[in-house]
């Protein structure tokens, strides 16, 4: 076996966890671990401690939280744990002065095959565009966003019906044992790194907000659905509901219907316990849905208690 490596440990959510708690486990030393600042959350606004600080809390493994990561003290600080790693997952973008800090180089988990996908939400957005691949990389950090020298990938189909909260289980699980052949091929000196190739039209993985999670039914019923898909279960798809007032629904769980159809996309269709919104070439059939103050339901259930007015619609898009 190789001689174990000394780490730190850069992420914050779960996603990051998965791969922490399997390098803890293995024959290499987690000497620390970097994650967020807590954040207040919830009614009560307590504060909300990361993922990864409450996996490394539980195994006595040290916590830095910097606020800001060019901080003297926390540099002093960081060099003090004399890292010959560091092991990057679902972090922030880091200074210079910290990824070049240990001696066998700084490596990030990235949840995509790079250089697809670059940016913040590459699983979200590999089943939003309908790939049939998705995959891990690993690769050494440099000064731009997930454009450092590769060094190893795995890919994986994704399903016809996947979701990001199933594509996400898969890809953390892969990516834990990727990011531990990694460390290990490093530890043995036994890598080699491949240049990420540069292209005109690459696919990015830009931060989901309002606008990029809100459904335009000018799409075709397969790639909305495939919207819902990459949005569940978080941070779950939005439509924008006209009636008497205008509101804004989370829309979890749909199917598609192929069907030719002269309505306009946006119009609602309720028979008996099916609720369906045209799209451009069929419907969507939404089987669950959550109106603003109440809680998410089965359509079967929300229409025996809620009433639609007769020109109910979904407006294409943000208002």
């Amino acid at each position: 076996m190789d001689k174990p490596l000394k780490i730190v440990f850069f992420g914050t959510p779960e996603f990051a966890t998965g791969v922490l708690e399997t390098l803890h486990n293995s024959h290499h030393q987690i000497v620390a671990v970097v994650t967020a600042v807590d954040k207040p959350a919830g009614r009560g606004r307590k504060l909300n401690e990361s993922h990864v600080k409450q996996f490394a809390i539980q195994n006595n493994i040290p916590v830095l939280q910097p606020s800001n990561l060019k901080a003297p003290e926390f540099i002093k600080e960081l060099k003090s744990y004399n890292a010959d790693l560091q092991v990057i997952v679902a972090f922030r973008m880091l200074p210079k002065v910290v990824w070049d800090m240990p001696a066998m180089g700084t490596f990030n988990l990235h949840a995509s095959l790079l250089p697809e996908y670059r940016g913040a939400a590459p699983i979200n957005w590999a089943i939003i565009n309908q790939e049939s691949q998705s995959g891990v990389t690993t690769f050494f950090i440099d000064e731009k966003i997930d454009t450092g020298a590769i060094i190893d990938q795995q890919s994986c189909d994704i399903d016809e019906n996947e979701t990001v909260g199933t594509l996400y289980k898969k890809l953390m699980d892969m990516g834990s044992i990727l990011s531990l052949n990694t460390v290990n091929n490093i530890a043995a000196g036994k890598i080699t790194t491949q240049t990420q190739p540069m292209k005109d039209t690459l696919k990015e993985a830009p931060k989901l907000n309002a606008a990029n999670t809100t459904i335009d039914w000018n799409n075709s019923t397969k790639a909305v659905n495939a919207m819902v898909r990459g949005l569940y279960p978080f941070p779950v798809a939005k439509a924008v509901l006209i009636q008497e007032n205008i509101e804004t629904v989370k829309i979890y769980q749909t199917s598609v219907r192929l069907e030719k159809h002269k309505m306009n996309p946006g119009s609602i269709v309720i028979e008996d316990d099916i609720f369906k919104v045209a799209c451009t070439d069929g419907f969507l059939i939404i089987d669950e849905m959550q109106l603003p103050n109440k809680k998410r339901m089965d359509v079967k259930s929300l229409l025996n208690g809620y009433n639609f007015s007769a020109d109910a619609r979904f407006h294409n898009g943000l208002l």
